[in-house]
């Protein structure tokens, strides 16, 4: 079996996969749930000095994705220092404590945790141009703690100079993607949204935001050197294995917790030393931040190709041919692709559910997800 340990600011974990900030971890028990679902660390909802007034109804399941209304804890501080954290503790593994959102807030709340915490995740919801806010934030924690404080960062087109600044002002690592939005879904039957907001809008996570994290931890890795924990839509551990390629250190995993229950974390550690030993890698540093490195050789040496077929894999469904706009796939017998006419655009690599097709240019661990 492929090593799927590490240690991250100096913090050993036994695997890099856990609950995201969220309803996942919104109290000590389901802490404690999912270290016994096999979770490699503990991240807690974050709180601030108030509870949040949660509006309602506050989460459900849209296509390809999740739509949430959630805030942070709606349990007081108070209750999180008398009983929650020290079920979480219980628990024997890392503990990283979220806590929100201005300087002052992680001022008055990073003393009180500290007796707790191996590391703080600051969530600032950060959206603009002005980034002193997210910077005396972290000051402000830095100032009153000694354990490692990852910044949680929303998704932004200049993620590269915010993930720049954060490492500058001194954040030990980021955690990348917060949810997406604002969004909004409809019910057909009542015309009212599906969220309880006054808007009616929602943040979107689950899996169609995997695109935006793999994204952003990617651009943010080719440019810091202090560790990053992905987060956004990992659903398996094929996705795991596609964050740690794109640059993440470890995994939280959100969505997929609230649908499936908390041995969901067991089971995409299974899924990624699976992938692991499939490919032949001995660890998960094989494998971490192995996009950036494959790029630079890959964008010297790009030439346009056509797909291979592994004519015993393909089960002629006709997936690939329906999709094919440049008329290049045929099945006579078995199926063909016509050099001449093929562009090269790989759709049907990444449509194909057999594994059947794949990309000359590409080595195996840098195909599309199938399954």
């Amino acid at each position: 079996m492929a090593n799927v340990s590490t240690t991250i600011c100096g913090i050993p974990f036994s695997n890099p996969i856990m609950p995201a900030a969220g309803p996942t971890s919104k109290d000590g028990a389901m802490c404690q749930a999912a270290a016994a679902g096999g979770a490699g660390a503990i991240v807690t909802k974050t709180i601030s000095v108030e509870p949040a007034a949660v509006p309602r109804p506050c989460m459900a399941e849209v296509k390809g994705g999740f739509l949430n209304t959630e805030l942070w804890s709606e349990l007081s501080k108070e209750q999180w220092l008398e009983t929650e954290y020290k079920l979480a503790k219980d628990t024997g593994l890392p503990l990283i404590i979220g806590l929100g959102y201005t300087a002052e807030q992680i001022a008055e709340l990073a003393p009180l945790v500290k007796p707790y915490a191996d590391a703080l995740e600051l969530s600032t919801h950060y959206i603009g141009k002005d980034l002193s806010p997210i910077i005396n934030a972290l000051t402000a924690a830095k100032k009153a703690v000694d354990v490692p404080v990852f910044m949680k960062m929303s998704p932004h087109p200049n993620i590269q100079e915010i993930a720049l600044a954060m490492e500058a002002a001194g954040a030990d690592g980021l955690v990348m993607i917060n949810s997406f939005g604002p969004c909004m879904s409809i019910d057909l039957d009542s015309g009212l949204p599906l969220m309880g907001s006054k808007s009616g809008y929602g943040w979107l996570s689950g899996a169609a935001i995997k695109p935006l994290a793999i994204r952003c931890i990617y651009d943010a890795a080719s440019v810091v050197k202090i560790p990053i924990l992905g987060v956004g839509g990992v659903t398996n551990g094929r996705d795991a294995a596609e964050m740690l390629m794109a640059g993440a250190s470890a995994v939280q995993v959100c969505t997929e917790g609230i649908l499936r229950g908390p041995n969901v974390y067991g089971k995409i550690v299974s899924e990624l030393n699976q992938f692991l030993d499939s490919q032949g890698y001995a660890s998960i540093e094989d494998i971490k931040g192995l996009t950036i490195r494959k790029m630079k050789e890959w964008e010297a040496n790009f030439t346009p190709a056509v797909p291979e077929v592994e004519q015993k894999k393909c089960k002629m469904c006709g997936a690939c041919e329906a999709s094919c706009v440049y008329g290049a796939i045929s099945r006579s017998g078995q199926l063909q692709i016509d050099g001449d006419k093929c562009f090269g655009c790989s759709l049907c690599v990444s449509r194909c559910r057999f594994n059947a097709l794949r990309m000359p240019a590409l080595s195996q661990s840098q195909e599309g997800y199938h399954g």
